[in-house]
């Protein structure tokens, strides 16, 4: 017998957010959220997503005993910005059991349809702004900071629903100790040509860090806008991540291209802190997380490229080949032993083709699905 309770209590948040844990307990590569970021992630009040959307959180029991849970989400700026009444499921994690993720598929399903919805389409948490996709290749690696995982079952469970590919999303890994890639001796080049042009490539200024968030955020809802299922974040989304990611940020790794003083391109890569995580016993920082964290930090051999972006009037310039170029450069300088790149739409041709250009492997793959309602 199959029960759905809604979640509508913080003992029944915690269950939420714990579940995963012991359903991965014997996954060798399974990376804790810290529960923290979750617990805000997920309430009204403490992130920004609740201001302008709702969600709604439900558990599965089987026999009385926990079997799985499911996000249903009505992301009205999604729909305002691509014109498009679409509904979401996320935080999608269940037992190898048909019958518990039907009932769980069913109950977001019913509930984003009441809110106006006429597609179902997921596993994305919230949006793609935030982790999105189910891993249906790459199952024999822990997956990098802010990239999901799962068990290989789920792909037979949402197939069996009826849930069919929308797109797939590509991880690319690459060593980036090679020197002979072209962007790398290129780079001196071109970065001659962009000066002559007006266009400078710089690190981030941490010192004015909140008004270098606000330049970059334009940049990303701009350079970005294109992309399949892309909904601009506002500002407080994007200074909400900013503050996130300010304690990893290195600044070899974060990059701007500006022109007349505006931003015209911004690179972000950031330490697999996953290396960090995957110690971290039910993503808990007390008592003994928190030590884990802060003395792994300075020992994260990798490090994952999460956004590189131009605005559309300076592509092809040669911005992001020096951006690539002055990350392998880094990658070198530190050390560093892994790197991926993620992630990229399936159908983005031109980047793509770059990274196995530079000899980048596309090692995962991770897909978004819909259905009709």
């Amino acid at each position: 017998m199959i029960r759905i309770e809604k979640v509508d209590s913080k003992s029944k948040l915690k269950a939420f957010i714990d579940f995963p844990h012991d359903l991965y307990k014997d996954d060798a590569h399974y990376v804790p959220e810290l529960f923290i970021a979750q617990r805000d992630l997920l309430t009204p009040g403490k992130h920004p997503f609740h201001d302008h959307s709702i969600i709604e959180l439900y558990l599965a029991y089987k026999d009385d005993r926990l079997a799985g849970r499911i996000a249903a989400i009505w992301n009205r700026n999604h729909n305002a910005f691509n014109k498009t009444t679409d509904g979401f499921f996320g935080f999608f994690d269940t037992i190898n059991d048909q019958e518990v993720a039907g009932t769980l598929l069913d109950k977001a399903s019913e509930w984003v349809k009441q809110n106006g919805a006429n597609t179902l389409i997921g596993p994305v948490n919230f949006s793609t702004n935030e982790t999105c996709g189910l891993l249906i290749e790459g199952y024999d690696s822990a997956p990098f900071a802010m990239m999901t995982y799962n068990k290989p079952y789920y792909e037979t469970l949402l197939n069996h629903y009826g849930l069919t590919r929308k797109v797939d999303l590509l991880a690319h890994q690459f060593a980036g100790d090679q020197a002979d890639h072209k962007p790398v001796r290129m780079l001196d080049t071109l970065t001659r040509r962009l000066n002559q042009k007006g266009i400078t490539i710089r690190s981030v200024r941490i010192k004015d860090f909140k008004e270098e968030v606000k330049r970059i955020h334009e940049v990303y809802n701009s350079a970005w806008d294109k992309n399949l299922g892309f909904v601009p974040m506002t500002a407080a989304e994007f200074e909400y991540l900013a503050k996130d990611l300010k304690l990893l940020i290195d600044t070899d790794f974060c990059l701007v291209a500006e022109h007349e003083g505006k931003i015209a391109g911004f690179a972000l890569a950031i330490p697999n802190i996953n290396e960090v995580l995957i110690r971290v016993k039910k993503g808990r920082l007390f008592p003994f997380g928190l030590f884990k964290l802060l003395f792994g930090i300075k020992k994260i051999k990798s490090v994952r490229i999460i956004a590189l972006g131009v605005v559309d009037k300076y592509r092809k310039l040669g911005i992001e080949a020096c951006f690539y170029a002055s990350f392998i450069l880094a990658y070198r300088k530190k050390r560093f032993t892994a790197a991926e790149a993620s992630w990229v739409l399936e159908n983005n041709t031109l980047m793509n083709n770059a990274l196995m250009q530079m000899e980048a492997i596309p090692y995962k793959k991770y897909r978004i699905y819909e259905k009709a309602l």
